[in-house]
């Protein structure tokens, strides 16, 4: 069996040498495809088995030692002692800088490989421990009402993917290296973004167009540009079959369409979605589960269903080929990550690093990018003299502030740790809860805001109340969903008590998704939406408040005014979703922030194969322009009405003007071939729109013929 696996090995991968040389897994020098076919040549059934799974056993007689493919890596290395907590990644998408992104993964596969090195030398690599890393989340944040949202890089699928291709080079490192760094893994494949209450039932049914135009954009990048080394399936079903059995999605696109070789893994106990009662019903036993998940090339499971391999490939519905393909696939990458050999390249990273001040100052500085002023009638920044209050429940809260997937730092800075250390004389009281009406004493909130000049009140929402499969149901959430996306009621009566009180009123909004604010461009004289923004967040948003650091976050995402103005939450098709197809007015729309300063674009001009706009800060302080680009095909009535295709930030000083240039690539008019039923780059007329957000209002236009 040995000689077999080997002859089908390409000769380029055996060592060149004058005389056959004895393969071994155990030879360091050769390459880990020529390990692994001979550790696979090696193995009874039962033990190939154990090594699918996402616990892998160890096999003692051949010296494998036990590894668990489960690890999580959100924003933070997560469940696995302290380490530095990033803001959440709708956060870090508000930055729009995938430069910071990618330094920001590097820090935490530092971190990473410090915690694997520690878990070796205690002699058990468990769960959490690992360099698997289940992470980034970039499905499209299509609805608000979505729970978990908050883990995506957004709405948009240039962004997405450009913002998830900087968190793989950050996690994986060099690719050309001998070693790997870590595994990233590109999530939930495909065509999943909520609900949480029905995603082990759900059959998301769309048009190949906006498959290929929306929900697999991002996917194809990682894949195809950042190499990933890891896909994980989604829980739902897609066009009637579990995705982890979909052969369109993973025979037919994935591994034929783009050459993916590497692994795919199941989500958490998502193949027993395939035969449970009330779920898929898509086969009977957890045999057949087993059978149809690996025949169409899942790798290793999360979960427990993979212990039915053995009945399955004795009752025939399984070839045992098919699982040596896919534990090949695996224990090459075991090889690749240095794992099997209990040695890597940053074995000498100093343990002091986790949640050193390094790291914890690039925490601080992409939670500055993060923040995006929606509102501002002149009151930020805040002046000197001024009588401050801090209130809200989200003023004091540093769980809130970690948001979901997250590491348990060793300390926080709250808004009211950072208020405190700048404001001697500061008034603050809670207020009221998130969502409780009974929590509110309206007269007792104004007794204590006596003499106030400004109140700045921290609410919005929490990860308590929106996330993954959660045992939430209070008016306006439930299981981790959202029912409806305004501010909870308590707090939206306390604010407009405050504005009929004549308060000066600043809303820091802590959430992972918009947030329908309408009353409060009212009630409140500035918003500046905070999400969930690391363990350093409080020290962020008080440098904002007070002018330390000029705001220059955009938003990932559309704010709506209401839900009204959404389709129903389990309509997949695009239409009536995200800027690209919202044909309404929103509240704010996706690529909008304001800033201290303000920003004049000259007009765009073309020459060859690059587009050229002047950037001018025409305002009394420095600030960072996002300049971005977006394009439209007027012929197209069917088509987006316009989509991403280009951002970059560029630090101003007051009066500077900068030549931003956009490089016009076959890329940036990869459009819907109703032909091909693909995307692929179209001739024809386009309109190129420069500006600061994806209002018309704020776009310079230029047509342009590709």
């Amino acid at each position: 069996m040995k000689r077999l696996f080997l002859l089908l090995l390409p000769l380029a991968l055996l060592p060149a040498c004058n005389a056959p040389k004895e393969v071994s897994y155990l030879d360091k020098t050769l390459p880990a495809e020529v390990r692994a076919a001979d550790l696979l040549s090696k193995l009874t059934l039962e033990e190939k088995t154990a090594l699918v799974q996402y616990e892998s056993q160890a096999i003692p007689r051949l010296g494998i030692p036990a590894y668990n493919w489960w690890n999580e890596a959100l924003h933070g290395v997560a469940r696995n002692g302290s380490a530095t907590v990033f803001p959440q990644p709708i956060g870090m998408a508000a930055s729009f800088d995938t430069e910071k992104i990618e330094a920001v993964f590097t820090a935490v596969s530092d971190e990473a490989r410090v915690k694997n090195r520690a878990a070796r030398e205690s002699g058990t690599v468990g769960q959490y421990q690992g360099l698997t890393f289940w992470t980034p989340n970039i499905n499209i944040f299509r609805d608000p009402r979505w729970g978990r949202g908050m883990e995506t890089y957004g709405e948009d699928p240039y962004l997405t993917g450009q913002l998830g291709m900087a968190v793989v080079r950050g996690l994986q490192g060099d690719p050309k290296a001998p070693v790997l760094k870590a595994h990233a893994c590109a999530k939930h494949f495909a065509v999943h973004s909520g609900l949480e209450s029905n995603r082990h039932q759900f059959d998301a049914q769309v048009s190949e167009r906006d498959l290929r135009e929306t929900y697999l954009p991002a996917f194809k990048d990682l894949v195809t540009k950042a190499g990933v080394k890891e896909v994980m399936t989604a829980y739902n079903r897609f066009r009637g079959k579990p995705c982890a059995a979909s052969d369109y999605l993973v025979k037919d696109i994935l591994r034929g369409e783009w050459k993916y070789a590497g692994m795919i893994v199941s989500d958490c106990w998502a193949i027993p979605d395939f035969f449970v009662e009330g779920r898929h019903g898509y086969v009977p036993t957890e045999a057949a589960a087993a059978a149809a998940a690996v025949e169409n090339g899942v790798d290793v499971e999360c979960g427990s269903s993979y212990r039915s391999i053995p009945e399955a490939v004795a009752s025939g519905l399984l070839k045992e080929e098919y699982l040596d393909r896919n534990l090949l696939r695996a224990l090459t990458e075991r090889f690749r990550l240095g794992e099997m050999d209990g040695a890597s390249p940053w074995d000498d990273l100093d343990p002091a690093i986790v949640e050193g001040p390094e790291h914890r100052a690039l925490s601080l500085s992409i939670a500055h990018e993060s923040m995006v002023l929606l509102h501002n009638r002149g009151i930020l920044p805040l002046k000197a003299g001024q009588k401050i209050a801090l209130i809200g429940p989200n003023a004091d809260d540093a769980a809130m502030q970690w948001g979901n997937y997250n590491p348990i730092p060793k300390s926080t800075v709250t808004l009211l740790d950072a208020f405190r250390t700048r404001v001697p004389d500061l008034v603050y009281d809670r207020a009221c809860d998130l969502v409780d009406p009974v929590s509110l004493d309206p007269a007792d909130v104004l007794r204590k805001l006596d003499g106030v000049d400004v109140v700045v009140f921290a609410g919005g929402i929490s990860p308590r109340l929106e996330g993954e499969e959660m045992p939430v149901a209070v008016p306006g959430f439930a299981g981790g969903d959202r029912t409806d996306i305004e501010l909870p009621e308590v707090q939206r009566r306390l604010l407009g008590i405050l504005h009929e009180a004549g308060k000066q009123v600043v809303l820091v909004n802590f959430s992972g998704s918009a947030i329908g604010l309408v009353p409060e461009t009212e009630t409140c004289d500035a918003i500046l939406q905070a999400w969930y923004p690391g363990q350093d967040g409080g020290t962020a948003i008080a440098d904002v408040l007070f002018g330390d650091v000029n705001p220059s976050g955009k938003l990932p995402v559309t704010f709506y005014k209401n839900v009204e103005q959404l389709p129903e939450v389990e309509d997949y098709n695009m239409e009536g979703h995200t800027y690209r197809y919202f044909r309404g007015e929103p509240l704010y729309p996706f690529g909008y922030g304001l800033s201290y300063t303000s920003f004049a674009f000259g007009e765009p001009k073309v020459k060859g194969k690059r587009l050229t706009v002047s950037v001018t800060n025409t305002g009394s302080c420095a600030g960072t322009a996002v300049v971005q680009l977006y394009v439209r095909r007027p012929d197209d009535a069917e088509g987006p009405l316009k989509t991403l295709r280009g951002f970059q930030r560029v630090d101003l000083a007051a009066g500077e003007t900068a030549q931003v240039q956009f490089p016009l690539t076959p890329d940036t008019f990869c459009w819907w071939d109703a032909a091909r039923q693909d995307m692929a780059p179209c001739r024809g007329n386009y309109e190129l729109l420069v500006g600061d957000s994806s209002a018309d209002a704020a776009l310079q236009k230029i047509n342009y013929k590709y």
